[in-house]
């Protein structure tokens, strides 16, 4: 890990519950880390000035969906956000979806799927079960869309929202 990453990951609660969607209680155990991961997230997020997310689970923590934005020269581009959590978790990641970005960059799957292979998944597989999902937003989709957000409005692909 670059010195970036780990100045990242180094004020995320680590989460220690070994446990997927199918394993009942467990699976309670490793949400209450997962929110209180994604708690301090935010926290630290909103501390810092970089508030870029809103998120939501169903009841059963199964199923994710919100906003993410990034703002380039001064305009706010927002986007849906959702994924669901398979059955394999923790082992296998969260697939991170912009349903609305679809289409848009080579650097996404059908669905709006963002393609995390190259860089993320090997860190995932090398931290397992430690990290989450917060860690999937800090760590995938956050240099994924400063990334490729920018690129897409240069491009043209991207218009100013109306607000």
């Amino acid at each position: 890990m670059d010195a970036g990453t780990k100045a990242t990951v180094s004020k995320l609660p680590l989460l220690t519950v070994n446990a997927g969607p199918r394993d009942g209680d467990k699976w309670i155990a490793r949400l209450k880390e997962e929110y209180t991961a994604l708690i301090a997230y935010i926290k630290n997020n909103k501390d810092s000035d970089n508030d870029w997310f809103t998120l939501e689970a169903n009841p059963e923590g199964t199923r994710w969906t919100g906003k993410c934005w990034y703002i380039h020269n001064f305009v706010k581009y927002e986007f849906d956000l959702q994924f669901d959590v398979p059955v394999s978790y923790p082992v296998s990641p969260v697939e991170l979806e912009l349903p609305e970005l679809e289409g848009l960059t080579p650097k996404m799957y059908r669905g709006g799927k963002i393609c995390l292979d190259i860089h993320f998944k090997p860190l995932w597989a090398k931290n397992t079960p430690k990290f989450g999902l917060a860690h999937a937003l800090a760590l995938g989709l956050a240099p994924w869309m400063a990334a490729e957000v920018p690129h897409l409005i240069e491009a043209g692909k991207l218009l100013k929202q109306q607000q």
